[in-house]
């Protein structure tokens, strides 16, 4: 089942799914170092900056969720739900069932609602969090900024998401492209000819 665009925290501190409070914030702390030395090491393009705020929105998050046991689990156990709904509603489209299309719908709700949680909400609220300003010296310009980055991150896993699901076969426009040519040239003709009896 993949798991493209459900972020993985766990994954982003390069940990594994067992990893406890102690090396979360062990990894989060060399990572978001290395990350900050390297800044400072070189010029700072709009593209860098971008993809800088982007690395450090992702690192303080996965640090925020991953440090205590509780939002720990409901991170965890809400992408578990999300991509179960997801292979629901494959196994149903796949076998042309009924219950395709309400699986379809239960999914988009719940993967939205991921998303907008994890990649953007998160995020910011992460980047206010005293530990995570103090290691990332995150301020209210950086969150301006990647305001909109998250937004495109959030689109971006989305349409990630979307690309692989099952959905109807969507037949293609029957387009006469003579006739369309035809009545371009008519409207153009038309157009002309009002012009010149001004």
């Amino acid at each position: 089942m993949p798991d493209e665009g459900y972020v993985n925290f766990f994954e982003i501190l390069g940990l594994d799914e067992t990893a406890k409070p102690g090396p979360v914030r062990k990894q989060y702390k060399r990572l978001m170092k290395e990350l900050v030395m390297e800044i400072g090491r070189v010029e700072i393009t709009e593209e860098r900056r971008a993809r800088y705020l982007l690395e450090m929105a992702k690192l303080n998050a996965a640090f925020f969720v991953l440090r205590g046991n509780e939002t720990r689990d409901a991170y965890w156990n809400e992408r578990e739900e999300v991509m179960a709904l997801e292979q629901q509603w494959r196994e149903a489209a796949q076998r042309g069932a009924d219950s395709a299309d309400a699986l379809r719908r239960a999914f988009d709700v719940k993967c939205r609602d991921f998303l907008s949680k994890y990649l953007e909400e998160v995020m910011l609220t992460a980047g206010r969090d005293k530990n995570c300003v103090e290691a990332s010296h995150w301020n209210a310009a950086h969150e301006r900024h990647a305001s909109r980055l998250l937004r495109q991150f959030r689109h971006s896993a989305y349409r990630q998401i979307l690309e692989r699901l099952p959905f109807s076969e969507v037949t293609p426009p029957q387009i006469d492209w003579d006739e369309r040519a035809q009545t371009a040239a008519a409207i153009l003709a038309e157009t002309t000819a009002t012009r010149k009896g001004r």
